[in-house]
């Protein structure tokens, strides 16, 4: 196995990120926040410089090996826990003063082989945040049926071609074996997909599209942002930094529908329900950040604030 030292990661948005979340807090935030993605810790180690001595900071990852990362935290303000962050929701009502999320893959997992995350390295074809748990994206395609294949690559990947895919992958199968590793897959796709968008491999779409759903991550998303209403704390904020279409659309959704009045139209002269959120700010990568990090191209920070009214 690749060891984690020897993959770099560098977090984006991380000055933006922890400015937007301990915002108005006072110099010395107390209370107790929330990292919802530790990823590699970039986020909850500048979070930890931040707090005063009665903050405390609580991370949440599926990944072991942020798991193993996190364990290099001897701060006695900090803790871990092996969960996915739609487990945010077991945290008491009213408990956070503030939550993030910084959503998509770190770079360690992507530029890890075994992992099987990208097209650029040969590997088992995995793809699961918690290898521990679930099937990997090779199991999954050893069984599925051409729609299914289609829908998934179709909907969570945007692909045009995504019939096609789904076609070649299952003839693959009945011919020579299921797929089990990314070259093969990567190779598949290249040969299904005729016309290709400018700098763009032709397998990206596919392998997105089958990472997030062998991960339930668009689940997990809505799950999650539906849960830190009851665990913010009035004056609390939400920061979540999204890296595709996808991801976005959800939490400026979110955000967009709890950010408003809300009127009973089977009783119109009833008072409202008050709205949950305030939306306050989307912020993208400065240009600096993306010649240095270009993996930060794409990335979208939203950030809203729970309501003084429950």
């Amino acid at each position: 196995m690749t060891s984690p030292s020897l993959l770099q990661h560098t977090t984006v948005l991380l000055d933006e990120a922890v400015d937007a979340l301990l915002g108005g807090a006072g110099p010395e935030p107390a209370g107790t926040w929330v990292d919802g993605t530790f990823g590699r810790g970039g986020h909850s180690r500048l979070i930890l410089l931040r707090l005063g001595p009665e903050g405390r900071l609580v991370a949440f990852d599926k990944d072991l090996e942020a798991i193993a990362e996190a364990t290099r935290i001897t701060d006695a303000r900090f803790s871990i826990r092996h969960e996915g962050f739609s487990h945010i929701a077991d945290l008491p009502a009213g408990s956070a003063a503030g939550v993030l999320m910084d959503l998509g893959v770190s770079s360690p997992q992507i530029d890890s082989p075994e992992r099987g995350f990208s097209f650029r390295f040969d590997g088992p074809l995995d793809m699961r945040m918690d290898t521990t748990r679930g099937e990997s994206v090779a199991q999954w395609l050893a069984t599925a049926e051409v729609q299914q294949i289609a829908e998934v690559i179709r909907d969570y990947g945007e692909e045009r071609f995504a019939g096609p895919i789904a076609k070649a992958i299952v003839a693959r199968r009945e011919e020579r074996g299921p797929l089990a590793t990314t070259a093969e897959l990567a190779d598949l796709v290249a040969g299904t997909v005729k016309t290709r968008e400018p700098g763009q491999n032709p397998a990206t779409r596919t392998f997105q599209a089958l990472r997030i759903f062998i991960n339930a991550e668009l689940e997990e998303l809505q799950q999650a942002l539906e849960a830190t209403l009851s665990v913010l704390q009035p004056g609390g904020r939400l920061v979540v930094i999204s890296f595709h279409s996808l991801e976005d659309r959800i939490v400026k959704q979110f955000i967009a529908k709890h950010s408003k009045e809300v009127y009973d139209r089977r009783a119109p002269f009833a008072a409202p329900q008050a709205m949950k959120l305030v939306a306050l700010d989307r912020i993208k990568p400065s240009a600096a950040e993306v010649a240095g990090n270009p993996r930060s191209r794409s990335a979208i920070m939203r950030v809203a604030e729970r309501t003084e009214v429950a």
